[in-house]
């Protein structure tokens, strides 16, 4: 007979039915807290929640940004921005788009539908030209560009040449082609540049409404070419390393910017007449068109046809030195006998033009009427910063030159 009632034997089965619950539960409870969150996600379900598509509306206008790529239409690029194609025909007749150029971005707002609100982006010369809606039409205006101008600095290193690593740092080609002028007297770039050679470089960028519109003056640079390390600062109305010493020379060391030479000085077989020939000067290999600059302020003592020479510009530099410049395709503007020209001017354009079997630069340097050869012949300097100016240009130079001196090492840092 049972000891125990009913009752007793029902509680007693719920009160072990409820231990055991208790026992599982304490058996599966995980023993990290990473287990614990895995164990809960796998009991949670994901409850959908409804959004009420009122709450979020579409946008009634797109504010769009497309580039005009090289070779693009200018229809294309008006698709891109969304603008529907009554706007588009409209605007294909607007006299002022005419002015966009491959690379210009172009700002738009557009409505959902396609119709246009307003177009802006900025022209080459400096101008912002609008298109806005006006009534049912579209209206175009151009205003001068309000200009603001900020200083960037950037580092770079060679790998390939100047241009290549100033594109991977983002550094625009007009202020490439400003460094390699400034370096020019004392950096060969056509043949001294090396793998791992660097440079830093302060310089001016406009803008308009925060956008970069063109680069301006580099107004410090530094550049490390074979362990050498150059520095120059704008002053006045040239450049100067931090001693005040000119950075150019009286006369530069060649008169195209950037080339390659392709015949030495010395003896050699001339190409065209099959024969060895002493070689007075030394040819630069480049496209036709290329522009030939003079290397120092002088007078043009002769320009025109001679014999082998094609179209040639002969310069008297002072009174014993005198370069000579052959094969031109074309003269620069005002280059004839008797003119007056400064240092960085139009002698010409490299052609093919005389003796010549393809387009190059044939150039010589001549010391009291005796060929010398133009890559190793010495320059004489330019003027130092005056005595009495001294003063102002250490309190411009020290702070550029610390700028670069930080970009430097953060660029020595980085390779770390």
């Amino acid at each position: 007979m049972s000891r125990y009632t009913p009752l007793q034997r029902a509680l007693g089965l719920l009160a072990f039915a409820v231990s055991g619950a208790v026992a599982a539960v304490a058996a599966i409870v995980p023993s990290t807290d990473a287990e614990l969150l895995l164990a809960k996600a796998a009991v949670l379900e994901p409850v959908p929640i409804r959004i009420d598509e009122a709450l979020l509306p579409s946008p009634a206008t797109y504010v769009r940004e497309e580039r005009l790529q090289r070779g693009d239409t200018l229809a294309g690029l008006l698709a891109r921005l969304g603008v529907g194609e009554a706007d588009l025909q409209r605007l294909l007749r607007q006299r002022e788009l005419r002015l966009l150029r491959p690379g210009i971005s172009v700002t738009a707002e557009v409505r959902a539908d396609g119709e246009l609100l307003w177009l802006s982006f900025l022209a080459p010369r400096d101008a912002v030209v609008r298109v806005e809606r006006v009534g049912q039409g579209l209206a175009a205006s151009e205003q001068r560009a309000q200009l603001q101008t900020r200083t960037e600095l950037r580092a770079a290193e060679i790998s390939l040449s100047l241009f290549a690593a100033a594109d991977a740092a983002g550094i625009p080609d007009a202020v490439a082609i400003q460094l390699a002028d400034v370096f020019a007297s004392d950096i060969d770039f056509h043949r001294e540049l090396r793998k791992g050679d660097r440079f830093s470089v302060l310089y001016e960028m406009h803008t308009v409404d925060g956008r970069p519109l063109r680069a301006g003056r580099v107004l410090a640079a530094e550049f490390v070419n074979q362990g050498r390390r150059r520095q120059a600062v704008w002053f006045g109305d040239g450049y100067y390393a931090p001693d005040g010493q000119n950075m150019r020379k009286a006369l530069l060391r060649s008169p195209l910017e950037l080339s390659r030479v392709s015949s030495g000085f010395g003896m050699r077989m001339h190409p065209f007449l099959q024969s060895w020939r002493a070689h007075q000067g030394v040819d630069y290999a480049a496209p036709a068109g290329t522009r030939v600059r003079a290397i120092g302020d002088g007078i043009v003592e002769f320009a025109g046809r001679q014999g082998g020479y094609g179209n040639v510009v002969i310069v008297r530099h002072d009174s014993s030195i005198s370069t000579t410049y052959a094969h031109l395709q074309a003269f620069g503007r005002g280059i004839r006998n008797g003119a007056r020209i400064a240092q960085g001017d139009s002698i010409g354009q490299v052609g093919q033009t005389g003796w010549a079997t393809g387009p190059h630069l044939h150039y010589e340097f001549r010391v009291g009427g005796v060929a010398r050869n133009p890559l190793s012949v010495p320059l004489p300097a330019g003027n130092p910063v005056a005595r009495h100016d001294l003063d102002a240009f250490r309190a411009r130079a020290l702070p550029l030159i610390a700028q670069l001196n930080l970009a430097a090492g953060s660029r020595v840092a980085a390779l770390d």
